[in-house]
């Protein structure tokens, strides 16, 4: 059995702890607000974000950094504001050779960098991987039935975090391309901000199919031009990934885009829901495909409803009127 450390006691990174403790290993999970520390500890459970899942009494619950120094892997679920900052703090204590796993989803503002290579910026001694797919916090707490993939392109790595982590309930999958896998984590997290606006604004079954395919089509041609391959996109890191956000009340993308949808502005809906990782990814991802010069209309749409105030029906008015197209790409 591992000893892991996880940063981040939101509601994935208490997920990950609870599930990890459950298998056998030895787990720290660490917040940077003491005040959550005790919450969790006086209640046995993350009440705002995992009411009702047991945190199990094994767990060392933390607001210290030390304990970084005696694990073997340190997983990383802080929000995407915090990963630099977080690998920062844990620089001077970590170990030569650590496994650090990121949990998180986007891509860093203003210099557009994958957070692995943030964190490897940060950790140049770690062996850095990525840890993505269609997995709700609230789901992998209970222990539903639940796949994604650890990659690196150290494949190594990536098969000791398969092998540390995965179990009865939750299956990994191991690949080297761990740019389509990242970027699909966070792209997909605007497709599913439209999504939940489509459903907001009741336009249909229709809509939101065309949206979400579209959608993985734009995913894919960006990540294709950095150097992902395809098939990626059509795998868990992506689809799979994709579906499970565009469809569930659990995804904070999607209950914000409700009420986008139904007349909130944008930033009343983030007020509402708490940190929206597709609202801070329209701006990124659409001026990522500006710079890289990728055709992405929908990541555009996205961006004037978020950032100009644009009206969602107008956008959808739009995209439904652009230039005639054939459907081939050669990406698949």
């Amino acid at each position: 059995m591992a000893k892991i450390m996880v940063m981040g006691a939101g509601g994935w990174g208490t997920a990950l702890a609870v599930m990890a403790s459950q298998y056998g290993h030895q787990v720290t999970l660490w917040s940077a607000f003491g005040e959550e520390v005790e919450s969790i500890r006086r209640h046995g459970e993350h009440k705002k974000l995992l009411p009702g899942v047991p945190v199990p009494p094994e767990i060392v619950l933390t607001d210290a950094l030390a304990p970084v120094e005696e694990a073997e892997l340190v997983i990383l679920a802080v929000p995407s504001f915090a990963v630099g900052s977080t690998a920062q703090k844990i620089a001077p204590l970590l170990r030569e050779g650590t496994l650090v796993a990121n949990a998180g989803k986007g891509l860093e503002e203003n210099t557009f960098r994958r957070f692995t290579e943030v964190i490897a910026g940060e950790l140049p001694q770690a062996r850095v991987t990525a840890l993505s797919g269609p997995s709700h916090a609230e789901e992998v707490a209970r222990g539903v039935p639940t796949s994604v993939v650890s990659a690196s392109r150290d494949i190594a790595a990536a098969e000791e975090v398969q092998d540390i982590l995965m179990n009865p309930h939750f299956r990994i999958y191991v690949t080297d391309d761990i740019v389509g896998v990242e970027l699909g984590g966070a792209l997909k997290n605007v497709v599913a901000l439209a999504a939940g606006v489509c459903d907001g604004l009741d336009v249909g079954d229709n809509t939101k199919a065309a949206l979400m395919t579209r959608g993985l089509a734009e995913m894919a041609r960006l990540g294709t031009a950095m150097g992902a391959r395809s098939e990626t996109f059509a795998g868990l890191a992506g689809m799979g990934d994709l579906i499970v956000t565009c469809g569930s009340m659990h995804s904070r993308n999607h209950r914000a885009g409700i009420l986008i949808g139904q007349g909130h502005s944008p930033e009343e809906a983030v007020a509402l829901v708490g940190t929206v990782e597709g609202y801070l990814a329209a701006k990124t991802v659409w001026q990522l495909a500006q710079k890289m010069q990728v055709d992405m209309p929908i990541a555009e749409q996205c961006y004037r409803v978020c950032y100009e105030g644009d009206q969602p029906k107008e956008a959808i008015r739009r995209l439904m009127a652009r230039p005639k197209k054939h459907e081939s790409e050669i990406l698949w």
